[in-house]
């Protein structure tokens, strides 16, 4: 029998606990804070507490229950440990329903016609047509990649910033360093959809906004550490940028006295832009577990030199 902890600082994982044991009848749940998550072989974790996997000794694999895996690894003794990741298909699907309504919402200038409701004024913003709205999108992977593909099907103007240059038909790709500043230069809704790494930390700063043509707007739904938040605060203020939607933050839940709650053209949204369906989560798991009781390769394992 294989024992499965269900870990998280934040939130009550135990919900995953009925659908692992239809996905594995065989299966020993423990939810933190159990102390039999100590003696566990395998870890499914959302926002993982600090330093836990140095206090299991019997840990052999640390699996997210999301597609991202920063917040599970952020700060914990790995040793070597497998890490795998959630991947569900309609994650790409979630994402782009997403997105396309924040390039709506700028696109169309909802956040100005909102902001005259506020006012109880009747100003109607002037209208342009989907071809004279540039949309960035930083990152081209699964959800990237999925976003660029679909957007000039409705006339916008889509370019891509990755790590490798590639094509991508419809769009326009900058790759690599050397690559940023043009990108940038001609965005006007910059998308945020990279994974998190050493070289991405922080790449959402006051020299990454200064980059954009002025007025330009941000959608940001990569990882919260991407983020610098007083630049972001400091470019609205200044004007540079028009505004933004924030979906993901660098802590979790937002406090409430953060200063992004109340910004003017700020729209902050709880992590919600997409997510894995929760029997996805837990089949995942259930296989990956059953790959590693037999010495198979498992399902969607990240590559910890790349961080995805």
């Amino acid at each position: 029998m294989t024992t499965v902890a269900l870990l998280s600082r934040s939130a009550d994982l135990d919900f995953l606990r009925p659908l692992l044991l239809a996905a594995d009848p065989t299966l020993d749940i423990a939810t933190w804070p159990d102390p039999r998550c100590l003696d566990a072989e395998v870890a499914a974790c959302w926002q993982s507490p600090p330093d836990i996997y140095a206090r299991m000794p019997n840990l052999k694999l640390v699996h997210s229950i999301a597609a991202g895996v920063d917040n599970v690894v952020a700060g914990q003794d790995l040793r070597g440990l497998p890490v795998c990741r959630v991947v569900d298909p309609l994650l790409a699907d979630g994402m782009l329903q997403f997105v396309l309504w924040g390039v709506l919402h700028f696109h169309r200038k909802l956040d100005q016609a909102m902001a005259s409701q506020r006012q109880q004024q009747w100003k109607r913003p002037l209208q342009t047509p989907a071809s004279s709205c540039r949309v960035g999108l930083m990152g081209l992977g699964e959800l990237g990649g999925h976003i660029a593909s679909y957007l000039p099907s409705l006339g916008y103007t889509v370019s891509g910033w990755a790590r490798s240059a590639r094509e991508m038909p419809g769009v326009t790709v900058f790759s690599g360093e050397a690559g940023l500043q043009p990108f940038l230069a001609q965005t006007d809704v910059l998308v945020c959809l990279l994974p998190l790494t050493p070289q991405t930390r922080g790449i959402l700063n006051a020299r990454t906004f200064a980059a954009l043509p002025r007025g330009s707007t941000l959608i940001h739904c990569g990882r919260g550490e991407h983020l610098v938040e007083a630049d972001l605060l400091a470019a609205l203020d200044s004007g540079q940028l028009r505004g933004a939607v924030i979906d993901v933050f660098e802590q979790e839940p937002l406090p409430a006295d953060n200063p992004l709650w109340t910004a003017p053209g700020v729209v902050v949204t709880p992590h919600m832009a997409t997510m894995a369906a929760f029997d996805v989560v837990a089949s995942q798991i259930a296989r990956n577990v059953a790959q590693l009781r037999a010495g198979a390769p498992l399902f969607n394992q990240v590559d910890m030199a790349r961080g995805y």
